[in-house]
């Protein structure tokens, strides 16, 4: 009992743990794990995956996604996303998913992490952060995915483009910009570089 004991000492609440992190504290991992999810101390969140729940004044608080998702990938090498991030463009769509988007190098296929899913997309490069731009060309990329009418959408799209950066724009489209994102930004980044030519 001591071992488990010492085991628990270690662990500080609202992490999340790998397996191979609790080696260092147990010498006997797989039935020190299985006593403390049995006691409720940790939560099993996927194969390997456990959390240590924070206790806040309503209760055990759920993990930060982005901690699942760093302890899950073993790196901060991620974008974390959502199509409900696109509502916040202006360009007619207002559905709310429960979809998780992750870029990242990695891992590729639906991943269930603490009863969240969680949509892991390995791509070559994706941005640090979310910016106006990347989010306009994300959502092209991902049109085929939305409920809502794909040429409404498109055309409000192309008005959004009209308030952004040229420049900017056009260096997201060629960075992430997917053969559709491509297809539909470039006769619309040659309007705009003529118009502004033009003033």
């Amino acid at each position: 009992m001591g071992k488990l004991k010492e085991l628990e000492k270690c662990l500080k609440r609202g992490r999340v743990y790998r397996r191979v992190d609790l080696e260092q504290w147990s010498n006997a991992v797989d039935r020190h794990l299985g006593e403390l999810v049995q006691k409720g101390t940790l939560q099993k969140l996927s194969h390997g995956l456990y959390y240590y729940p924070k206790e806040t004044a309503f209760g055990f608080a759920p993990p930060d996604e982005k901690v699942l998702v760093r302890s899950f990938l073993k790196d901060d090498e991620f974008l974390l996303t959502s199509l409900n991030a696109y509502n916040t463009l202006g360009v007619g769509t207002t559905q709310l998913y429960n979809k998780r988007l992750v870029y990242n190098h990695k891992r590729h296929g639906e991943f269930e992490l603490g009863g969240r899913k969680f949509f892991f997309h390995a791509k070559p490069r994706f941005p640090k952060k979310l910016t106006p731009e990347f989010l306009l060309v994300d959502l092209v990329n991902n049109l085929g995915a939305l409920a809502e009418n794909p040429k409404e959408v498109l055309s409000k799209v192309e008005t959004k483009a009209r308030t952004m950066d040229v420049k900017k724009l056009q260096k997201t489209v060629k960075a992430y910009g997917g053969v559709k994102a491509k297809k539909v930004f470039t006769p619309m980044l040659n309007k705009m570089e003529q118009r502004q030519y033009a003033q």
